[in-house]
């Protein structure tokens, strides 16, 4: 039996000797990556302590993220979401057909038509402010009152899409308070908004998200120390100090992408051992 003295001199000794923690995204480290390589992408498992039971939530799940340099423009970005997600989709649908037939079959019969409407038509986009106008003119009643400023529920999400034709929608430049510190500042007035986007989907609602990242040492510095967080990323601020282009980059969740090629309703049912919430047990 190890001692309590032993245990507490234990539980102070880090194994990389500073504190280390599951990732939420690999996106800051293909930063790095992209500023030698311009275009790079992973692929691989991310973890979120967020505390939800819902449909289309996971503790740990797979992301395929991708990073661009030299682009000024969101919607460089968006047209690579566009393409990754109809490119992967058209290639599933040739290479595994009788797979995809067994979803649209026994579990989803109405999503065979959803899936082609996604692929023939181009992707829209509105902005937050549009979308935010959109939801308040609706006649459906939301549980989470439509405002300015409050970040978009799923239940508004799957509202927006089936308002644009259930073609899934690009929802661009949100509030800046709402989204993360790379995100880059649109310097667009009293409200103020970052060049970030979603990409929302027929039935799941977000899929994607993405953004600019905000490659100007003065406004990063700004938000960091705004935040505490200088000393934590003093490492990104010298990406800037000693040299960056402007670029951007987005991820898509797999198991949210299998869902909606699929069809199926529940997260939990696209991943072999699904961990949330309160359920590790494998």
């Amino acid at each position: 039996m190890m001692s309590n003295e032993a245990r507490e001199s234990a539980e102070k000794t880090h194994f990389f000797d500073v504190p280390a923690f599951l990732t939420v995204s690999g996106q800051l480290h293909l930063e790095v990556m992209a500023g030698a390589f311009t275009q790079v992408f992973t692929f691989g498992p991310t973890f979120r302590a967020e505390n939800s039971q819902s449909r289309r939530h996971l503790a740990e799940f797979y992301m395929v993220e991708a990073e661009l340099s030299f682009t000024e423009s969101l919607q460089d970005i968006m047209q690579v979401m566009e393409d990754l997600f109809k490119t992967a989709t058209n290639t599933v649908l040739s290479k595994c057909p009788r797979d995809v037939e067994l979803f649209h079959k026994y579990i989803a019969p109405a999503q065979k038509d959803r899936l082609e409407q996604m692929l023939k038509n181009k992707f829209v986009t509105i902005s937050y402010n549009e979308a935010v106008e959109i939801l308040k003119q609706a006649s459906q009643t939301f549980t989470f009152k439509p405002e300015w400023g409050c970040d978009l529920q799923t239940e508004h999400e799957k509202y927006l899409v089936k308002h644009c034709g259930e073609v899934p929608v690009f929802v661009i430049n949100y509030p800046y308070d709402l989204k993360p510190f790379y995100m880059r500042d649109n310097e667009d007035g009293p409200q103020r908004t970052v060049a970030a986007v979603d990409l929302l989907v027929s039935g799941i609602g977000e899929l994607c998200g993405g953004s600019l990242r905000e490659e100007r040492l003065p406004f990063l510095e700004s938000r960091l120390q705004r935040l505490g967080l200088t000393d934590a990323y003093r490492w990104y601020l010298d990406l800037r100090k000693f040299g960056s282009v402007p670029h951007g980059g987005f991820g898509m969740g797999f198991e949210r992408y299998l869902q909606c090629i699929l069809g199926v309703d529940n997260i939990k049912d696209v991943i072999p051992f699904p961990r949330f919430s309160h359920s590790c047990l494998l």
